[in-house]
């Protein structure tokens, strides 16, 4: 054939120079990995020399942590794109997890948050941002197996030209069956999610994110971008991850490390405001009112009216005369101070300094020389600290709040015109315990206990917090969260039509004045990379009742082989079920059985039965490749292959079934297999 010579010969040098790109990215790689443990190793041999032992143990730590944060991970790449900026000369920089530099301080790696490493995730076509070629690289494990260029017009955008597709390296990437805990999306990050990981630390940011569509994995990489870019600020005043059970936390744990940052917390609320042991379970009805805001005003009266009227006056003796302090001035001066809105023990302490000014001021009238000496000697008087002590007590949040919830009189004064008598009721203990060492403290009766507890003294603000999930926070929830983050920022994640709880959100504003930050912007995340099309429709069919204010979230992915609803009799359930997982078993990637709460032991048995390895999800995520999903620890998971058993169980099990359905059935980024031996939920019904 004419021309075949000539073609063979221009395909054969396309072979020798993809050939030769590799091996110099290849070497390069090898040379930065050499760098950055050299890197490790000089962290490692500093001494830690201080003046104090106190001061040695801190510098020692935080060496540890530098170093740990320079370790290689063998299984990642140490970079994933190249960037070829246009000009004289022309410059290039590998954009990696982190920074790494040669010997003499020359960077090989620029880590992804520097602002040079932005034009990889945000040009285009149509803005090149002064770039010439942007490469991706393909990688299998640590190894280098591919390079994918991408070419701009030198000197302005291209205009006329098509916007590129998607990358293919990009779509592999995103489409790479996964196992095990999450990983980082730091090669993938699209522009809208980019927006968001780079905001500014002052502020805060509400992500409304459909399934698939990242919000998770974009706000732990805001937390690594407010590390890099913020580090004295988020190192001093802290930073908080806050998910929504162990589960979630240690599908997550992974993530932060993978781009060497150390420095975060991850807990999830219960953990974080469980000041007593969490043993007790309130009905749906007590928990929503224990979460309504009003408790605030209820818990705020059941503190202050543990202050009581002064019964006598102040008769203090020194020397050879006598100061007295009348019930009239004693009532005034708490007054005074609970007009000004104090904080309960700051009031405490304030209220014996007022008194001793108070006697203070008749001293010096009488002709008495005073000063600090003489004012703190007054306070420390046993008349003085008898009568404070008998006017403002010491206040215990765990005893208020018990003695709150246990006598139904002290709860019936101070919600007197905030509750009604049917929900003074709902959360009155029915069996009081005897001492607060001896109740069964529920989740919420912890949340009431916190917001006594700052009442009583300011709570500590951090830097940044990130809440994942936050659309499940009860509105007493998020103020307890709100204060430990009023001089910072949040990131706030979460889906309205994922709210499953009694007391989920209805919107984001409502949420974000409980918080305490109004002013938060709101970020639509609609686009799914992960999740295809297929599995988003039909779950999509569910937004009509569960979130009809929504859009429908949209997929970039196409699969028509990624849905299966399969329609059993009542005999063929066991059966399906693990023929199904038998099958998923012979793929890679993680699969998951997800189940109405109450019958994930009943799947767990049929797979028992066919002799197929699994795990039952129970507070902790599970390593296995096949795991059984009890449905309320579902939410924020990510399985390449769901079979959900039973829809019409899981929808019918509580209020919120179809919320519950909806996150079972957008768990799955790559399969979604039904099966049912009941008729599905109306809005499924094709």
């Amino acid at each position: 054939m004419p021309g075949s010579e000539a073609d063979t010969a221009m395909e054969d040098d396309t072979e020798t120079d993809t050939d030769h790109v590799l091996a110099v990215e290849r070497e390069h790689l090898a040379q930065s990995r050499e760098f950055l443990e050299l890197m490790r190793q000089d962290v490692l041999s500093l001494p830690a020399m201080s003046g104090d032992w106190v001061s040695e143990l801190y510098l020692k730590g935080d060496l540890h942590r530098r170093a740990e944060s320079l370790r290689d991970i063998p299984d990642a790449p140490l970079f994933f794109g190249r960037l070829d900026y246009a000009g004289v000369p022309a410059e290039e920089f590998h954009i990696g997890r982190r920074h790494v530099h040669d010997r003499e301080g020359t960077p090989v790696v620029i880590d992804w948050r520097a602002p040079v490493s932005r034009p990889f995730y945000r040009a285009s076509q149509a803005d090149p941002m002064n770039l010439a070629r942007r490469r991706r690289f393909g990688f299998n494990g640590g190894q280098l197996t591919a390079y994918e260029d991408e070419l701009f017009k030198v000197g302005g955008p291209a205009d006329g030209l098509e916007p590129a597709p998607m990358s293919r390296i990009m779509i592999e990437e995103i489409e790479r069956p996964r196992s095990g805990a999450m990983r980082d999306i730091v090669a993938t990050i699209q522009p809208e999610q980019d927006d968001i990981v780079r905001a500014e630390a002052a502020l805060s940011v509400c992500v409304q994110g459909a399934p698939g569509t990242g919000k998770t994995a974009v706000g732990l990489h805001r937390v690594a971008f407010l590390l890099y870019a913020y580090r004295e600020r988020m190192s001093r005043g802290g930073v908080l991850v806050l998910g929504p059970n162990r589960a979630f936390l240690t599908y997550i744990r992974n993530v932060l490390p993978a781009l060497g940052e150390f420095d975060a917390t991850q807990t999830s609320v219960t953990e974080l405001l469980a000041t007593v042991p969490i043993r007790g379970i309130d009905s749906e009805r007590a928990a929503r009112v224990k979460g309504d805001a009003r408790m605030a005003e209820v818990c705020r009266r059941a503190l202050w009216e543990r202050i009581r009227e002064p019964a006598e006056a102040i008769m203090l003796a020194r020397g050879s005369r006598r100061w007295r302090v009348s019930t009239d001035r004693l009532a005034g001066l708490v007054d005074e101070l609970r007009e000004r809105g104090v904080r309960y023990g700051t009031g405490r302490d304030m209220l014996s300094h007022r008194i001793a000014h108070v006697i203070l001021t008749q001293m010096e009238a009488a002709g008495e020389t005073c000063d600090d000496r003489t004012h703190e000697a007054v306070r420390r008087t046993s008349q003085v600290k008898v009568a404070v002590n008998a006017i403002w007590p010491k206040a215990d949040a765990v005893r208020v709040v018990f003695d709150l919830l246990s006598d139904p009189q002290a709860l019936a004064r101070s919600a007197d015109g905030v509750l009604s008598d049917a929900e003074q009721q709902a959360i009155a203990w029915a069996k009081p315990a005897r001492s607060p060492a001896s109740a069964r403290w529920s989740a919420a009766d912890a949340v009431l206990i916190d917001e006594v507890a700052d009442l009583i003294e300011r709570t500590a603000s951090l830097a940044h917090i990130v809440i994942d999930e936050a659309q499940d926070l009860s509105a007493m929830a998020c103020r307890a969260i709100g204060r430990r983050v009023t001089t910072g920022s949040v990131t706030v994640l979460g889906d309205i039509a994922q709210g499953t709880t009694a007391w989920a959100a209805r919107s984001w504003e409502q949420m974000l004045i409980d918080l305490g930050k109004p002013e938060a912007a709101l970020e639509i995340l609609n686009t799914g990379y992960r999740v295809p099309r297929q599995i988003l429709d039909f779950a999509s069919r569910l937004l009509s009742q569960i979130a009809p204010d929504l859009e429908p979230a949209m997929s970039v992915r196409q699969d028509p082989g990624s849905l299966s609803i399969n329609a059993l009799s009542a005999g063929e359930l066991d059966r399906a079920l693990a023929d199904t997982c038998a099958s998923a078993l012979t793929q890679p990637g993680s699969i998951a059985v997800i189940t109405a709460d109450g019958d994930a032991a009943k799947a767990a048995a049929a797979l028992r039965a066919a002799g197929l390895p699994h795990a039952v999800l129970d507070g902790e995520a599970e390593s296995a490749q096949l795991t059984v999903v009890p449905v309320g620890l579902a939410k924020g998971l990510e399985f390449d292959h769901v079979i959900v058993v039973e829809p019409a169980t899981i929808a019918g099990a509580e209020a919120r079934g179809l919320q519950r359905l909806y996150v079972a059935l957008t768990r799955a980024v790559s399969r979604l297999t039904v099966l049912h031996t009941q008729p599905l939920p109306e809005p499924l019904v094709s």
